[in-house]
């Protein structure tokens, strides 16, 4: 396990490593569910073919998050990404109803783009193109990446991961329709008292949970996060019990445990419907593998930055070690993904959680590997794990990644405005990729209007005129 992962070289144990595997992975097990929800009308396309995404999810999880481990010996953990999958979905409506075929033929057809950008993937890796990428960013804007997310998590805990519908409607959320409520009979006059009630107590699971891993964390309890999380199930669980009369445990009594083998053999496994795809159009064709392409370059680019710049894992000029090896996981997994039968598969953002506890090597991605696996045997274990107690350790790991703003020189107006802009964009936008992007153009504006253009690297500009093109000229 030493000489494999060099746990010592980096300061770390098997227990931590482990420990942070379990809590990345708990973060992120909600994936699980929602992919194949997303990119199958949360069942309205038939549950053969729901169950065959299900699966596509685990295995391309692991396989990518292996990848990951034994390649480039990071903690970072890959699934179908989220923004993506929404994405995929849209186009595969689109094909459908372009060509006439049924979804579950759009749906395959859509399958060999994420196959097509995978294949680029690997190439652009393998010719170190994809590093070449990352450097051309300017340091100050990598610094802030890391903040950037941080935001993002929080918005992501107070905001989707904690809502809820009732008979008064919904979606609604904890942020915007609890705390954002004039009063507090507002919120309940909104929500309705059923639904007032539960948003009450998934807020309080949430708060508790946070509390919880900051006053364990101050004590130095390794594993703080993945303790905190499992003490905000309990008080949820204990809750649902008491006072809503509810068991939350009754799912586990219907659910199946045998994976659905045969549903994926027969919907995504190998499916690749070529002859679909080139119904779609060649311009198309071309225009949705570049937008697939541009948004997971720069969503895992950004991830692994951001996440790496807060476990220390960036050198003196703010890049990391093993960024090639890492590109090609991301890769990797997404061509698996696509031959098996999902979105493109990316490094997750919330694999900040693991490194928070204290992950530091290939070993955490192991661990969480192997519970994507095991998952797809007990996926009804997973689906118990209440939002609310996720929410805790994401904005945890959001306020601590704030704390590499003090890297950013915040008197230079070219590394202040850029980072500025990209921490409003990423939660606002729900894209890592995108507020990079705006970043890049924000720069490279400011350097030619301020006399500074020499200072601007040839690939910087050819990366912000790529998103001006992207976000202003409709094809």
């Amino acid at each position: 396990m030493e000489k494999l992962f060099k746990l010592k070289q980096n300061g770390t144990t098997v227990r931590t490593e482990i420990v942070a595997g379990l809590t990345t992975f708990m973060t992120m097990a909600y994936i699980i569910a929602l992919n194949p929800n997303l990119l199958t009308g949360f069942g309205a396309e038939g549950q053969d073919l729901w169950n065959g995404v299900f699966l596509a999810t685990c295995i391309a999880s692991a396989i990518g998050t292996f990848a990951m481990a034994f390649l480039a010996n990071k903690p970072f953990v890959m699934a179908p990404g989220m923004g993506l999958n929404s994405f995929f979905a849209i186009v595969v409506g689109n094909i459908a109803a372009m060509t006439g075929m049924t979804y579950l033929e759009g749906f395959q057809s859509a399958l060999c783009i994420i196959f097509i950008e995978g294949i680029i993937f690997i190439i652009l890796s393998v010719l170190n193109i994809r590093e070449k990428i990352v450097q051309a960013i300017p340091l100050g804007v990598r610094l802030g990446i890391g903040p950037a997310i941080g935001l993002m998590l929080m918005n992501i805990g107070f905001g989707s991961n904690v809502s809820l519908y009732s008979d008064k409607g919904g979606p609604f959320y904890a942020m915007r329709d609890f705390f954002g409520a004039l009063t507090a009979k507002f919120a309940q006059d909104t929500m309705g008292d059923e639904g007032y009630k539960l948003m009450v107590l998934s807020v309080a699971t949430m708060l508790i949970g946070l509390f919880v891993i900051i006053a364990l964390t101050h004590k130095k309890i390794k594993g703080a996060v993945l303790y905190g999380m499992l003490f905000a199930s309990a008080i949820y669980w204990a809750c649902e019990a008491i006072f809503f009369d509810t068991n939350p445990f009754a799912s586990l009594k219907t659910a199946s445990f045998v994976p659905p083998f045969k549903d994926m053999a027969n919907t995504t496994l190998f499916k690749l419907n070529f002859s679909g795809f080139v119904q779609i159009g060649w311009f198309t064709i071309v225009t949705l593998i570049i937008t697939f392409c541009i948004i997971d370059m720069f969503d895992t680019i950004g991830t692994l930055v951001g996440t790496a710049s807060r476990a220390k894992m960036l050198d003196e000029k703010g890049n990391m070690p093993n960024m090639k090896q890492a590109l090609l996981s991301d890769a990797i997994g997404t061509v698996t993904g696509s031959v098996t039968g999902t979105s493109t598969v990316t490094t997750f953002v919330e694999s900040a959680s693991g490194v928070e506890a204290g992950g530091r090597t290939g070993l955490t991605a192991i661990v969480a590997g192997l519970m994507f696996l095991l998952c797809m045997f007990f996926a009804p274990f997973a689906a118990i794990i209440p939002a609310p107690a996720t929410s805790s350790a994401l904005i945890y790991v959001g306020i601590l990644m704030f704390g590499n703003l003090k890297d950013i020189d915040f008197s230079d107006f070219s590394q202040l405005a850029p980072v500025a802009i990209m921490i409003l964009a990423m939660p606002v936008s729900g894209s890592i990729g995108h507020g990079i992007g705006l970043a890049l153009i924000s720069y490279t504006v400011i350097k030619l209007c301020t006399g500074k253009a020499k200072e601007v690297s040839v690939l910087t500009y050819i990366l912000s005129l790529i998103f001006i093109l992207k976000f202003f000229i409709p094809v």
